[in-house]
């Protein structure tokens, strides 16, 4: 068997990337694309390689040299015209060699596992395309399968139907074609299609030809879980980069990202924290129906939205600003935050990180659960003088909750010792009784003067994509103030239709809220259940989790990412924890915190 590789294209898409050398030159991870390819086809020891070069050509047969030549033979095939040419073009120039052999035939943007070609060379049929099920990232050919995974269809980008997308799958762009269909189907035709449509195509119309046939001659091989990703612009190699990213780096990469993982195929995310039941399918077939109109109309300013957010959320108009995120609102109201500030450790560091260290006085629980009070609190701050007090409740990650009642008592004491209180809400609506929970009300805000509320609409109304969040005071100067300090279109359509229409499906969005309690209790009784865990009670939607020898929490995290395609988040580094080993696990529809838990337990076993 031999292997012929495409790698003449100019990959315009990759800018400066491919300035002076094509796709295949790219090094991801340090390791350049040709180099992994070439060492997984040595593994397989094929007879021959012959490498289609156009586009700085010279600069890779330079670079490849002769580091192979004890592994492998390989032959190179020039297409001059690359940038007047495609694929079909470079593929035909090497059409002699295609007869002479069983062809594996490879694309040379790829990155894949170690085994994926294997996958075709042990597989018995002769005539194979390795193909994905359809995932929104994807882009490209796509094909339609029978029952028996024959290719009944090759889908152009032109043909591509939405509405049909199920029902797609990908080519991976990896082929193992057989020499007497080389022989026999593919050449002609191919030799044929140049001939009338010309060179500017793509070797896949071919092969859509012969699928018409009827001949079942192409069958599909699925993948699984496979790891594989098509590098075709500069956010593809950055996606490639975290997937396969070596062990030491991979949970950076993964972190650093700070969400966008719908990317990641069949990944699921453990970290970022959302209502699993909200919003309900009637909510998300209003908001399709409307899709065009917000997509292509502009939104309304702030006064407009600020109107908006008043009905949604029960606040005066006076009293409340929404923003694009509670992220804008944090930033925009910690930048006039001045004197000393307390805060409590570990917690949501988004607002302290916004302040230098000495401006910060800092508690720290003493129960080893990181359980606090409001009478805690009191005391400390009691006895360590601040300006403003800043409580994340529910906190994060330790999911520590203090009730209303005791937080209208801290209202009470802040007010009087002339101290600013700034609450984070974002996560009450996850509490036990929470719909008598929440402090945004005017009777409240307008006796005491002094408290900021503060709200992120993406955690417990699941709509993290639109970037909503909440401000609210009875400060009208401050509100005044912010007001300005943002952009007045600061929200999209999608935010402000959330808030239009919001009210007329409370009734779903409290029986969301009764079914997350109940799913919660279910999976940390599930938790308490795996021998390295030590959970911390939570009235949040995740749970801070101390992990027990022989594991650390870093392994744990690699093991769930690697071995079960689950991202949770090593919490062990946070300002704040005693320096043990702690991982944060969200809270998640019952279907994927079952597979979490399996997931566990067999690293239990």
């Amino acid at each position: 068997m031999q292997a012929i590789i495409l790698a003449a294209g100019m990959g315009r898409r990759l800018g400066e990337y491919t300035k002076d050398n094509t796709k295949c030159m790219l090094p991801v991870n340090g390791v350049r694309l040709i180099d992994r390819m070439l060492g997984q086809l040595a593994e397989l020891d094929m007879k021959r390689v012959v490498i289609v070069v156009g586009y700085q050509a010279q600069n890779l047969i330079d670079y490849i040299g002769h580091r192979y030549d004890e592994r492998l033979n390989i032959e190179y095939v020039e297409n001059p015209i690359f940038d007047k040419t495609n694929n079909i073009y470079s593929l035909a120039l090497a059409k002699q060699q295609m007869q002479e052999d069983d062809t594996l035939l490879l694309e040379s943007d790829l990155i894949f596992e170690e085994g994926m070609l294997r996958l075709l060379t042990e597989n018995p049929y002769p005539n194979l395309a390795l193909v994905a099920k359809y995932e929104q990232w994807m882009d490209g050919t796509m094909v339609r399968l029978d029952n028996d995974n024959n290719i009944v269809n090759f889908v152009p980008k032109a043909a591509f139907d939405y509405n049909e997308a199920s029902s797609y799958y990908k080519t991976v762009n990896i082929y193992k074609f057989s020499r007497a269909f080389s022989q026999t189907k593919y050449v002609p035709f191919l030799e044929a299609y140049s001939k009338a449509v010309g060179n500017n195509e793509y070797y896949e119309n071919v092969l859509r030809i012969i699928s018409f046939l009827n001949s079942h001659e192409l069958k599909a091989l699925p993948i699984t879980n496979e790891k594989w990703y098509e590098i075709d612009d500069k956010q593809d190699l950055d996606i490639a980069e975290a997937l396969f990213a070596d062990e030491k780096d991979l949970l950076r990469k993964y972190y650093g990202r700070f969400g966008g993982f719908w990317r990641f195929s069949k990944m699921l995310d453990f970290c970022y924290l959302v209502n699993p039941y909200f919003p309900t399918p009637r909510v998300m077939d209003e908001m399709k129906a409307n899709f065009e109109t917000l997509l292509t109309q502009y939104p309304s300013g702030m006064k407009v939205n600020t109107l908006i957010a008043s009905k949604c959320f029960g606040v005066s108009e006076d009293y409340i600003i929404p923003g694009n995120g509670a992220a804008e609102l944090i930033k925009a109201l910690m930048d006039r935050i001045s004197g000393k500030v307390g805060t409590i450790r570990p917690t949501f560091e988004e607002y302290p990180n916004r302040l230098p260290q000495e401006q910060l006085v800092t508690f720290i629980p003493k129960d080893n659960t990181y359980r606090y009070t409001a009478q805690e609190l009191m005391d400390f701050f009691n006895a360590n003088p601040i300006d403003t007090l800043l409580i994340i409740n529910p906190d994060n990650p330790s999911g520590n909750f203090i009730p209303k009642s005791d937080l209208l008592k801290l209202c009470d004491w802040s007010q009087k010792k002339g101290i600013r209180l700034m609450i984070d809400e974002s996560f009450v609506d996850f509490s036990e009784d929470w719909e008598n929970n929440s402090l945004l009300s005017d009777e409240i805000l307008e006796k005491y003067s002094h408290l900021i509320v503060m709200k992120s609409i993406s955690k417990s109304f699941g709509v993290p994509g639109i970037r909503l969040g909440i401000l609210a005071s009875a400060d009208k100067e401050l509100i005044a103030g912010l007001k300005k300090q943002v952009s007045i279109w600061n929200l999209n359509s999608f935010a402000e239709f959330f808030m239009q229409i919001y009210n007329k499906y409370e009734k779903d969005y409290k029986t969301a809220c009764g079914k997350f309690l109940e799913e919660r209790a279910d999976f940390e009784q599930k938790l308490r259940s795996i021998s390295y865990l030590r959970v911390m009670p939570s009235q949040a939607n995740y749970f801070l989790c101390e992990i027990l020898p022989p594991y650390t929490a870093n392994e744990v995290v690699l093991y769930m990412l690697k071995t079960h395609n689950i991202l949770t988040r090593d919490c062990s580094n946070k300002p704040g924890l005693d320096g043990r080993q702690y991982m944060r696990i969200a809270v998640r529809n019952h279907e994927d915190n079952t597979r979490l838990v399996e997931g566990l337990k067999e690293l239990e076993k």
